[in-house]
């Protein structure tokens, strides 16, 4: 028979792929997201957007039929809130104020300039569409570089240019680098601008209470707690303790969701001076133009190295799109500043020249997006991976293999001072590198007809993810914010029910399930009897927020502190019930077991709470526990991974078909399979989309014309290959479990692996991808152009 502690060890739910607690409500139509709240009085708002890029306002017209009290500009907002002011703690960014709504001058297509209040949305769209704005167009500033080269008016009057920042360094003796160089390779790389595109538009719903002095409001956002924070900074006459911001279900937020908008602090101010809840429910149009967007860069990489293939220095010029204004908490240079920092990715590159800029222009403003930095470093790093081993006739893995830190190296700091906790790079490659065969690709390849339609690639894209960094590094970072801890709260009550509430924000990722499962170990019970309950900055302890690959690492270390202190008092109580030592003591299947004696959870809580005779007088009542999770070592959990496409590129037409896609991931111990792979699997197809389809558009006065999913193209079935998944786990040092952050990585890498792919296909026909997302016409004018070379036209 096995013994009680063997039965711990084989009931252990943490790695186990089990279902998903949430599904069971999403999947019987349960769910409740913003647009199903309902409260009574509750009326809707539209908002007056900019349909000018850049001008003066001058004023706004009520024509005769609507409602002037219905109508709010900025001047009568103005003593109820504060604009906008995102900052970094850092002496070369810039500052400009963002008003709530626009003032007397507008910067961006969408920007607000009022508000509309109705019975309905639809009464209330219809007269903003009567509302006469008066705007005196100026000239717009669309193209980040011209800006950069001064050939455009100041957007912002009481700067000096139109940088938001302008952030430089040489590492390493780099002139000796390059001198000893014996072969150099220089590519300018674009990426194009997108959006974050989850499934529910942002919402929000506010309700004050002049009884209790109170606001509530209902958001779907990715950080409830932070966002009531800056509520409170952002409104006048109300205190944080009186502000409650309620998150519910949210359908998806991949960063899109992670700052504070306008329109939130309108909706709040509104409703502080209404005497009925408002409601704003983001349209399809409202999202693609004025929700944060994100990527949009121009990247000059110029890689040294030797014959025998020693990297030996990389100079990088990188030149981001900022928008029109700053968003808190990201800040407008979050997408340049992060990319140079983390562009070295696994190499041991000690020698780095890099400048990063964010140039202010007149479109909707930057923010995160599932990736932020990463996505950008790593195609222009991995691009220029497969240029330089093309230069030294190399195969582009075995280069890679030659420069890759070592898993022994670790802990191992960059060139750039970040800290990689763990990691085996060289074996991740080589086990995605069996898996997509490239050794048969090459082969296929070295038979292929030099007549035939189709050309066949393989490119791989390898990455280093940091996540759950501590306030060390957000603090190195110039970060207003330091998200530095997560906090979780066990409650068991008398009838021994098990709620745990978290400050962490699930929006998808299925931290309902995986939190339970740390939890439901800790106390021996199954994880299905364990509630997690998120999104309440009332009820829920204070949280940063699911941002930067943060949330397991970071809440998983809460609920695991929690549970074990929870746990601990557990056994005392049982010990002294079971006249046995609490080290004695084991909980398993919903009972504490010594020496072949049991109690169950439900008699200990009743206990707790209800027959405090049979407590200890030393054992304090109930059974409650508090836990702030700060990691020992701040510098983050750093995960990797290695992506790798075979394509196949018609030739005639330039259209680009992903044959096999294969993701080999190391986010140290995974908790759960089943959601570890969920993860992974829709990450990639916003990389895939990222690589292939997707892109905001402007033209020069600053229209934007992706406006709708007619315009901005995404990946749908028929366009998503099966993707093959390899876990490796490298366990990180410094974390519970061993764990380390997943949400991000697998949007990373396939920009990067599909270009290389691509580039591998049409290298003999002498093009090479160099932007994305990468168009059918594009490659067949560049496919055109070189045999026009060739032929000497």
């Amino acid at each position: 028979m096995n013994s009680l502690a063997e039965i711990v060890r084989n009931t252990r739910q943490v790695g186990e792929p089990l279902t998903r607690l949430e599904d069971r409500r999403h999947l019987s139509g349960r769910g409740k997201f913003v647009a199903d709240v309902r409260l009574p009085g509750l009326r809707d708002v539209a908002f007056l957007r900019s349909q000018i890029a850049h001008g003066d306002l001058l004023g706004v017209g009520i024509p005769e039929g609507v409602d002037a009290d219905a109508v709010w500009n900025a001047e009568r907002l103005a003593p109820f809130v504060r604009p906008m002011r995102a900052a970094l703690k850092r002496p070369n960014y810039r500052v400009a104020d963002f008003p709530v709504l626009a003032t007397d001058r507008v910067r961006y297509v969408g920007e607000l300039i009022a508000a509309v209040i109705a019975d309905t949305r639809a009464l209330a769209e219809d007269m903003v569409e009567r509302l006469e704005p008066n705007i005196r167009q100026r000239e717009a500033i669309v193209d980040p570089l011209a800006a950069l080269a001064g050939q455009s008016n100041l957007l912002h009057d009481e700067w000096p240019d139109n940088v938001f920042m302008r952030n430089g360094r040489t590492i390493g003796d780099f002139d000796a680098a390059v001198a000893r160089a014996e072969v150099s390779v220089s590519r300018e790389f674009t990426m194009a601008r997108i959006g974050a595109l989850p499934l529910e538009t942002r919402g929000c719903v506010a309700s004050y209470d002049r009884g209790s002095q109170t606001l509530t409001v209902y958001l779907s956002t990715q950080r409830p707690h932070l966002i009531r924070t800056m509520l409170a900074e952002q409104l006048t006459g109300i205190e944080e303790g009186r502000i409650r911001v309620i998150a519910p279900d949210v359908g998806g937020g991949f960063g899109g969701k992670s700052n504070m908008y306008p329109e939130e602090i309108a909706l709040a101010a509104l409703a502080m001076q209404l005497p009925h809840p408002v409601r704003w429910i983001e349209d399809r149009w409202e999202h693609l133009v004025s929700a944060t967007q994100s990527r949009q860069n121009v990247q000059h990489l110029t890689a040294y190295a030797t014959r025998e293939g020693e990297l030996l220095a990389l100079d990088v010029r990188f030149v981001a799109d900022g928008g029109a204004y700053a968003l808190r908490t990201s800040t407008a240079a979050v997408e340049a500043n992060m990319a140079t920092a983390v562009l070295p990715g696994p190499y041991r590159l000690r020698n780095y020249r890099f400048e990063a800029i964010t140039v202010a222009t007149n479109k909707a403003p930057i923010g995160p997006f599932r990736g932020v930095g990463r996505p950008a470093a790593v195609f222009s790093m991995e691009r220029m991976m497969d240029e330089t081993a093309a230069a030294l006739g190399m195969e582009p893995f075995e280069f890679r293999l030659r420069n890759m830190i070592e898993a022994a190296e670790h802990p191992y700091t960059t060139v750039t001072g970040l800290c990689y906790d763990s990691g085996d790079y060289k074996s991740l490659l080589r086990k995605t590198v069996a898996a997509i065969d490239v050794a048969g690709a090459r082969a296929i390849q070295a038979k292929q007809d030099p007549d035939s339609p189709l050309a066949i690639g393989v490119g791989i894209g390898c990455y280093t993810e940091q996540t759950a960094h501590g306030a060390e590094e957000w603090n190195r970072r110039g970060s207003p914010f330091e998200y530095g801890f997560e906090s979780a709260r066990i409650r068991i009550d008398p009838s021994g029910g098990i709620l745990v509430s978290t400050g962490i924000q699930s929006h998808g990722q299925g931290l309902e399930t995986t939190l339970a499962q740390v939890a439901a170990d800790a106390l021996g019970v199954n994880y299905d009897r364990v509630i997690v309950r998120h999104g309440d900055s009332e009820l829920c302890p204070y949280g940063l927020g699911t941002v930067a690959s943060r949330s397991m690492v970071m809440a998983g270390g809460a609920v695991h502190g929690a549970a074990q202190r929870l746990a601990d008092k557990i056994r005392r109580i049982a010990a002294a019930v079971l006249k046995t030592s609490p080290d004695k003591v084991l909980l398993v299947g919903g009972n504490a077991s010594a020496g072949g004696q049991e109690i169950s959870l439900e008699e200990i809580a009743r206990i707790a709470y209800l027959e405090l005779a049979r407590l200890p007088r030393d054992i304090e009542p109930g059974l409650e526990v508090l836990f702030n999770y700060r990691p020992s070592v701040e510098t983050g959990a750093w995960s990797s991974g290695v992506d790798a496409a075979r394509v196949e590129v018609d030739l005639e037409t330039g259209r680009v078909r992903i044959l096999d896609f294969v993701v080999g991931e190391d986010c140290g111990t995974v908790v759960n399979p089943l959601v570890a792979d969920g993860q992974v699997i829709g990450g990639a197809a916003q990389g895939i989309g990222q690589a292939l389809f997707e892109e905001l558009r402007y033209q020069d006065d600053g229209q934007p014309t992706s406006v709708n999913l007619a315009d901005y193209l995404i990946p749908g079935a028929a366009e998503m290959p099966h993707v093959q998944i390899i876990h490796q786990e490298t366990k990180s040092p410094f974390t519970v479990f061993g764990m380390k952050g997943l949400g991000e990585g697998g949007c990373i890498a396939p920009p990067a692996a599909i270009a290389n792919a691509v580039s591998d296909a049409l290298r003999r026909y002498g093009v090479d991808v160099r932007s994305v997302p990468i168009k059918p016409a594009d490659l067949w004018k560049s496919l055109q152009d070189a045999r026009r070379g060739r032929q000497g036209i």
